[in-house]
């Protein structure tokens, strides 16, 4: 297949692939039904979706008609009841070695439905999961504001309730921005004001589509991600019903919090699987292509850089799959979180880049599969929490 189209199949990270103990046969039958999904229908249309900007819906509907969307959700709700973060790590690994990321399942099954497990009432969840396992109702995740990123704290987006009892109602209003899943999206959990308290003082709103009000802005033009919607959300007074309140009232940064660690390893995870698959890709290369009466494998520059890119990446998978496996037994802490999220993002940019560079003037071409990967990596080490802030975490653990 030519070097400049998507590679599908069973060995698309060959390189590097070893039996991993915390992974079982049930998991890896999941991912081999799971490639077959992605090569079937997904594959042959992707560039066609990176034109458009977003990925249809009826790609949604069909992954949830073939299990693939929120499996951990209980079979009570319509789900398949893998109670088992594994099962969604292994779908994020494929969606991310094959430089599908557009495919925004992980802010929907790995991010949102958390929040709804966690926090939802009966009802909420009733409501809300049996559609998301389907794919009839696709999920996003609003804290971003133009002048709030990484510190919530500083969220703008104010929520007024009015009324009480089973009639009391919030009015929001104000905006979002970068919301990945925005165009798509028929829920969004949304963090807005409701005291002033900067940590106190939020709450978490459910604002569904066709509220009064509710409007998205453009499909943000990126770097790189072109298949994923990105929008800006519009808040004009909003009249949300206090029964989408989810959680406790002025209790939502504690819940963004709580559900930071999971986040993180979601990126972590997809990062150092990228990374494994960018190095496959690069060894192919070098490996064929001549120069200077050999190949570019050949020469010793190679093969010292090659070297110190899968050690790195072989010590990242390691640390990744020990927090990977700690978060299934729920002993991952937010600094931990914050750690495997700096280190596997991090090394999914650098790691990239050099193998840019080991492609030379072929690893710059729009068109090939290793120029996809560099335009996506690069938010890894942003979004989530940059690495800045990743460090502030790490370094106030350590010295408080």
């Amino acid at each position: 297949m030519n070097q400049g189209t998507t590679q599908t199949g069973a060995n698309s990270r060959s390189v590097l692939a070893k039996k991993r103990p915390i992974l079982t046969e049930e998991h890896e039958a999941l991912r081999a039904s799971f490639t077959t999904f992605l090569d079937r229908v997904i594959a042959p249309r992707y560039e066609q979706f990176e034109r458009d900007g977003i990925i249809p819906r009826e790609v949604w509907l069909e992954a949830g008609r073939m299990g693939f969307l929120a499996p951990e959700v209980p079979e009570a709700y319509g789900g398949p009841g893998a109670e088992d973060f594994r099962f969604n790590a292994v779908l994020g690994e494929e969606v991310n070695a094959r430089i599908m990321r557009g495919f925004g399942i992980s802010i929907h099954s790995d991010i949102v439905v958390p929040y709804i497990m966690r926090l939802g009432t009966e009802e909420q969840k009733q409501r809300w999961l049996p559609g998301m396992v389907t794919g009839e109702l696709i999920a996003a995740l609003a804290m971003t504001e133009p002048g709030a990123g990484s510190d919530l704290a500083s969220i703008h987006t104010r929520a007024q309730l009015e009324g009480s009892g089973p009639n009391a109602t919030y009015v929001v209003n104000g905006q979002k921005t970068f919301i990945s899943n925005g165009q798509n999206a028929d829920i969004v959990i949304t963090a807005v004001r409701t005291g002033e308290n900067p940590h106190r003082g939020l709450s978490l709103l459910v604002i569904e589509r066709g509220m009064e009000g509710f409007t998205r802005g453009r499909n943000l033009q990126k770097l790189g991600i072109h298949a994923q919607d990105t929008s800006e959300l519009f808040f004009d007074d909003v009249r949300v019903p206090a029964a989408n309140l989810l959680g406790e009232h002025d209790n939502g940064f504690a819940h963004l919090i709580d559900n930071l660690p999971r986040e993180r390893l979601t990126i972590a995870i997809g990062a150092v699987a990228a990374a494994e698959r960018a190095l496959d890709l690069t060894i192919r290369y070098v490996k064929n292509r001549p120069a200077f009466g050999g190949t570019i494998a050949d020469l010793q520059n190679t093969r010292f850089l090659l070297a110190e890119l899968a050690t790195d990446i072989r010590t990242t998978r390691v640390y990744v799959d020990d927090c990977l496996m700690r978060h299934t037994l729920g002993e991952l802490d937010g600094t931990e979180a914050a750690m495997v999220k700096l280190v596997a993002s991090e090394l999914q940019v650098r790691v990239v880049d050099r193998c840019l560079q080991l492609h030379g003037g072929a690893g710059y071409m729009a068109e090939t599969e290793l120029a996809r990967m560099w335009r996506d990596s690069r938010p890894q080490t942003i979004y989530g929490g940059s690495s800045e802030v990743m460090k502030h975490i790490i370094g106030k653990s350590l010295v408080r």
